[in-house]
This record gives C-alpha cells, sequence and structure tokens, in this order.
C-alpha cells in the first residue's frame, strides 16, 4: 500500500495532472479534449496522463485511434483512508491550541500595588 500511495502522491503533486483529473472529474474524455486547454504538446499530456494511469487514477481506452480516459477513485480513497488515519491526531491538536489560544485571550488585570 505504502508504493501505491507513493505514486499517487507523486501524480497529485503537480499541477497540471491535478487539472487533469478535475476534468475528469466531470465526465470520460478524449486526450485531445484533455490536451486543449494548455499550452503544451500532445506528448506533454500524454506523459501526464501516463503518470496518472501508473497511479490508477486514470483508466484509458483506445478505439482505433482515439483515447478516451476516464477517473478512477479507488486510489483516491485509499488516499483519503490515510488521511482520516491522522486527522484525528491533528484534530485533537489543533483543539488543545484553540483552547490555550482562549485561556490566554484575557490574561487577568494586573494590580497596581
Amino acid at each position: 500500500m505504502d508504493d501505491r500511495l507513493d505514486s499517487v502522491f507523486h501524480a497529485l503533486a503537480n499541477r497540471t495532472r491535478r487539472s487533469l483529473l478535475d476534468r475528469l472529474g466531470h465526465g470520460p474524455a478524449m486526450v485531445t479534449e484533455l490536451a486543449a486547454p494548455y499550452a503544451m504538446s500532445l506528448p506533454s499530456i500524454s506523459k501526464h496522463l501516463r503518470v496518472l494511469e501508473g497511479a490508477g487514477l486514470v483508466a484509458r481506452s483506445v478505439d482505433g485511434r482515439v483515447h478516451r480516459c476516464r477517473l478512477a477513485t479507488a486510489p483516491l480513497r485509499e488516499v483519503e483512508a490515510w488521511l482520516t488515519h491522522y486527522r484525528a491526531f491533528w484534530e485533537h491538536r489543533l483543539d488543545a491550541l484553540a483552547q490555550y489560544v482562549e485561556s490566554d485571550r484575557d490574561p487577568p488585570p494586573r494590580s497596581e500595588a
């Protein structure tokens, strides 16, 4: 599972790849449709898609010369499960910080002697 998470986080670390996933979240698309908004070559977009495919985030089907991609969500559920494991830890830490800040917000007035 660690190797899979590594590949997913590597794929998500790039802005273009996150944008491609966002687009695929609206439905399947041909590679040429995915490439249209970017000022980069089709081979560059294909390289990004191969990284996403390697991470299991994108599934590609080929019909002749037409390559159609769709979002695969299973790896994102694994990431969510991993993050959920740490969420309780961070929420506890943030709650403790909030209590500390609130207790220190209005210090008692100093008496002048």
